[in-house]
């Protein structure tokens, strides 16, 4: 039989024959064709291929990082050293702190437990490469939200836990009121984050020489700040408060009203494991929408009999909303009861119930003049 090969030249449509054991290429010259037999076996190979890679990444997409946290009876939180506030041991070695709660709210809702959970303490260096290995399950650990850590760095935020800004602390000795002031100056900051890089942009913008001293970790920078080696420490203001409270005489030192960036933190995991971004996502969305629909730890047994639709869908007596995430219906009740919501966890932590007092500002609720909102659960 002769096979039939069909070319376009221009806008014509042309209709060659060949031989048997020939078919068109490039400019229409005839080349061999493969037999029957090796086509059939390409095409075989091809399919049985395709087919094992198609299950390969089945068997991927459902033994994510949820199951392996509920395999192994615990999640695995990277967190800061030692951040007063948001994340530091006590005296017994237990982690304390904002960025700690937020972790064991994730754990309290998958396994109603907020104690199964163990805490890796890393650096802004360590940080990222921790996550990225498997080392963690998840970062809690004043860590800002970026375009490249969201997308080139193959991370993924699951929300902003706390809307920070970068600030300076200093003496109050060197009788500066303005970071505008500050021309000339040394500063000591910690390499490797948005802190380094915010003060370049700052001092650049303003027209201003500085002398730039960074260090590995935190600590060192601190230390070197207070020995007097910098005339100036900066990071979030969050994190300068929490430091002033460490230092050997706190009152002789002011942190500056100047907030020169947005630093918008919060919790974040790897990218390409949506099942697990839902969990950690809604772990921290439940807090926010309890505050608002005013369930607290005191209250929340109470509040499963409340007739409110959004509290009965919060507290999963009305639809079936954990399965979506691979949870009990109880998840958020769980997270509620043993941390209390957003707002609790705040102000114990670093807001007016705590030393270090930070007015939740931007961190309050939306209809309460701030930025936190989540989405709705229906």
């Amino acid at each position: 039989m002769s096979a039939l090969a069909h070319e376009r030249f221009g806008s014509t449509l042309q209709i060659r024959q060949f031989r048997p054991g020939q078919l068109a290429v490039g400019d229409g010259q005839a080349a061999l064709a493969p037999k029957t037999g090796d086509v059939l076996m390409k095409i075989t190979f091809l399919a049985a291929s395709a087919a094992a890679a198609l299950a390969l990444f089945a068997t991927g997409a459902s033994a994510g990082t949820l199951d392996d946290v509920k395999a192994k009876g615990f999640v695995q939180c990277g967190v800061s050293p030692a951040l007063t506030g948001f994340s530091a041991p006590d005296a017994t070695g237990t982690y304390k702190g904002f960025d700690v709660e937020i972790c064991r709210a994730i754990a309290a809702a998958i396994f109603g437990d907020p104690t199964k959970i163990k805490f890796t303490p890393l650096s802004a260096k360590e940080r990222f490469t921790a996550l990225s290995s498997g080392e963690i399950d998840v970062l809690s650990r004043n860590t800002t939200w970026t375009m490249t850590r969201d997308t080139s760095q193959g991370l993924k935020f699951a929300g902003i836990s706390y809307y920070d800004g970068q600030g300076f602390m200093v003496r109050k000795s060197i009788g500066v009121k303005s970071a505008l002031e500050l021309g000339g100056a040394t500063v000591c900051t910690e390499t490797g984050t948005t802190t380094e890089l915010n003060q370049a942009d700052f001092f650049h913008s303003n027209k201003l020489d500085y002398k730039p001293v960074t260090f590995g970790n935190n600590e060192e920078a601190v230390k070197a700040y207070e020995s007097g080696r910098c005339d100036v420490y900066t990071t979030d203001a969050s994190g300068l408060y929490a430091v002033r409270l460490k230092l050997t005489n706190p009152d002789e030192h002011i942190v500056l009203p100047e907030i020169i960036s947005k630093e918008p933190l919060g919790p974040l995991v790897r990218q390409g494991d949506d099942a697990w971004f839902n969990v950690v996502k809604w772990s921290f969305f439940a807090l926010v929408n309890a505050e608002e629909l005013g369930v607290t730890k005191a209250n929340v047994d109470e509040m499963l009999n409340s007739p409110n639709p959004e509290i009965k869908r919060l507290l999963g007596k009305d639809g079936t909303f954990g399965a979506g995430i691979g949870l009990s219906n109880e998840w958020a009740y769980n997270e509620i009861k043993a941390l209390g919501n957003y707002g609790e966890i705040f102000d114990r932590n670093v807001g007016m119930g705590s030393p270090l007092k930070i007015a939740r500002g931007l961190n309050a609720l939306w209809k309460n003049g701030g930025l936190q909102y989540a989405p709705p659960i229906r």
